[in-house]
């Protein structure tokens, strides 16, 4: 591990005290140095800015690799804008990256794939050509660090000129004594940050830096991580090493979690645990993410006053804490005033909380550019960034009807049908010849791309010529194939967990509904492929958006058939789905990696897909393979006197409203009206 200190923290520290001498309006002098240097006047605080980033997911350029066009919504390119902005207006600041930084994006998958081999013989991955540049402080593991296995990890975090800290994944020593156990990982880092007070004195400021990750990874990537490591609960780990960061001088504690929000009860284990983290002593700020959402200020965080959620200020049971959303279009800030102690540290005598955004909105919806890329960082990363374009844009079949999935939450779905297709086809190859051949074979698919992280998330693959770009936008994750042995029962269940992505529609009015639960992850929305099956969105939903089993006696899952006949419950059925559905991702009714038998295949998801078309298209040549959806779904019809306006979000490209004309039940309001965050809005006819 490299350590941070090194000339460029020199001169940051020099320009530190040219600011800090500027705002209060002191010389460098100073007539109260004594022979242990210089004291603290009691008055004295220090300002401390911390800024944030995480979920980058490698969009470093401002450039949408799926559109194949620039965008000022994304990059860390604007985000470096922003974060020199901030460091320049305060004399004392610290950066740090909260993980999810190497996968998603075709340049994650570019410098994995393609360049893997020279990241493992030394060469720099090209995220740390631009980080490097911006001087961060620290950074944090997430869960996405590990998809690509320990191995290339280890060679990519060498390239970073900063420390990395994960307190809560250690060395499976292949014993049950937690004793011996060894992390895998600096699990904290203690700073000592030279800082200047107000009255323009240089302190030191000790600081320590706790990494936390969700426990999830061991069913995520169990596949790169079993009999490697283990991974142990998040608030267990801090309430042992906060501690111990005390005594070892940490003035102030900042827990780096990558692990989201939610007011839900405690349970061992959990995967969110920003509120958590809150209530351990110690514990001065908190800078999280995975949630892809922004705190404050998300709505969906509005209403958890008595759980201790402050969604106007930014705090979480008084603590500060911040998340600023996802592929660098928000920096996260948290300033903090410090006091000195009578024992001669410091500790936090108050904050303030924000985010800062790449872009927006004006009042008439006009977009507007609130950070220019940076031109230092753009040109580190030019040559990977220019590489991927033309890596990805290069043909290998033939599609005959456009892909898209500007509707894939309100009806069935090319994108979704696609890879429904292709799993299907490979798991009734996967058990010829097996004593499982015979049994019927579903998938289960979801969306990846519907909007979830903003306006431009949507697929759409024009009918002709298909790209490698293509199969990553309809397969953003590079999950390995999975395949579940369930009952006719489960797979009820499974699609009533799915269901949860719909409000419940009061049939008795006409005022306008939303029919999306907008804090429903998309890729929990799995549609089960193989059997047919309505959707009552007037019940109440059976399971929560944790997947807590919340109205027993509901059922929004109705006329599920297979092979035209209703489902046996006790019947079996192979499900073929990913390693993080069938390892309990999403925490799914019974499908937690244990509890149902599990058949793991050695291909990634999106090879399975490739190779699909591949072969379908070579059927047909001239016109390819037609990914036209099979309908195998719908919404139950509504029945009742009142006319409901039950409308949704989607694309507000030209593009969807010609596609809708060609669709049943979905129409475009009229005057088209946009929601605040720039979501076309559609109507639904739920009573045809």
């Amino acid at each position: 591990m490299k350590t941070p200190f090194n000339n460029k923290h020199l001169l940051k520290s020099t320009l530190a005290l040219a600011v800090a001498l500027s705002l209060s309006g002191c010389s460098s002098s100073n007539d109260n140095d004594d022979d242990q240097g210089i004291g603290v006047s009691p008055s004295a605080t220090v300002s401390l800015r911390v800024m944030e980033t995480t979920d980058i997911h490698m969009y470093l350029s401002n450039y949408d690799y799926f559109a194949q066009a620039p965008s000022e919504t994304l990059g860390l390119v604007n985000t470096a804008t922003l974060i020199k902005e901030a460091r320049a207006e305060v004399p004392n600041s610290v950066l740090v990256d909260n993980g999810d930084l190497i996968q998603n994006s075709p340049l994650g998958d570019y410098e994995a794939l393609v360049r893997k081999d020279d990241i493992l013989n030394g060469a720099t991955h090209v995220a740390y050509k631009a980080m490097n540049l911006l001087d961060y402080d620290v950074a944090n593991l997430g869960n996405h660090e590990f998809n690509f296995g320990l191995e290339f990890l280890d060679a990519t975090l060498a390239g970073a000129d900063f420390p990395y800290v994960n307190a809560n994944v250690y060395v499976d020593d292949g014993d049950n004594d937690e004793s011996n156990d060894q992390n895998r990982y600096t699990p904290y880092y203690i700073q000592d940050k030279i800082v200047f007070d107000s009255d323009g004195n240089e302190q030191t400021v000790k600081i320590g830096y706790l990494g936390l990750t969700p426990p999830q990874i061991m069913q995520w990537d169990n596949a790169h991580l079993q009999d490697k490591v283990i991974a142990k609960d998040i608030v267990a780990t801090a309430e042992k090493f906060v501690p111990q960061m005390k005594e070892e001088g940490a003035d102030i504690v900042i827990a780096i979690p990558h692990s989201g929000l939610t007011a839900s009860a405690y349970e061992s284990m959990a995967e969110n645990t920003a509120l958590y983290l809150s209530q351990v002593e110690g514990i001065d700020a908190i800078l999280f993410g995975h949630n892809h959402r922004v705190f404050p200020g998300d709505a969906a965080y509005d209403g958890f006053e008595e759980a201790g959620i402050d969604n106007v200020n930014g705090t979480l049971n008084g603590v500060p804490a911040v998340m600023p959303g996802f592929f660098g279009n928000h920096l996260g800030i948290i300033d903090l005033e410090l006091e000195p102690t009578e024992n001669g540290g410091w500790q936090v005598a108050s904050s303030a909380v924000s985010n800062r955004a790449i872009s927006t909105k004006d009042a008439e919806g006009n977009f507007v550019d609130l950070a220019e890329a940076d031109g230092e960082i753009a040109a580190a990363i030019e040559l990977e960034h220019k590489a991927t374009i033309d890596w990805v844009s290069e043909p290998f079949a033939k599609i005959s009807a456009p892909i898209f999935s500007f509707f894939a939450l309100v009806q069935d779905d090319p994108s979704i049908q696609i890879v429904a297709d292709a799993q299907i086809a490979w798991g009734s190859a996967f058990i010829q010849g097996t004593e499982l051949d015979g049994l019927p074979v579903l998938s289960a698919a979801a969306p990846f791309r519907a909007g979830r992280n903003g306006v431009e998330d949507y697929t759409h693959v024009k009918a002709g010529d298909i790209a490698m770009l293509d199969t990553v936008s309809l397969y953003v994750f590079p999950n390995t194939i999975r395949m579940v042995k369930v009952s006719g029962g489960d797979v009820k269940e499974w699609l009533e967990r799915s269901a949860g992505q719909f409000n419940q529609i009061d049939m008795s009015t006409s005022a306008e509904q939303n029919l999306l639960d907008t804090s429903y992850p998309t890729f929990n929305f799995d549609i089960i492929d193989g059997v047919t099956f309505e959707i009552d969105v007037t019940q109440p939903k059976r399971y929560d958006n944790e997947g807590v089993l919340i109205n027993p006696e509901s059922s929004r899952i109705v006329n599920l058939q297979y092979q035209g006949q209703a489902i046996d419950p006790e019947a079996d059925f192979l499900v073929v789905t990913n390693n993080y559905r069938a390892s309990g991702g999403g925490n799914f009714p019974a499908i937690d990696g244990s509890s149902r038998e599990t058949f793991e295949g050695p291909d990634e998801n999106r090879g399975v897909l490739r190779s699909y078309i591949i072969s379908e298209a070579a059927k047909s040549p001239e016109t390819g393979l037609d990914p036209s959806a099979d309908n195998n779904w719908r919404f139950a019809k509504v029945s009742t006197d009142t006319p409901l306006n039950v409308v949704f979000r989607t694309s507000p490209l030209d593009d969807v409203a010609a596609i809708a004309e060609t669709l049943p039940a979905v129409t475009p309001t009229s005057p088209l009206k946009l929601d605040e965050n720039g979501f076309a809005l559609y109507r639904i006819d739920l009573q045809q």
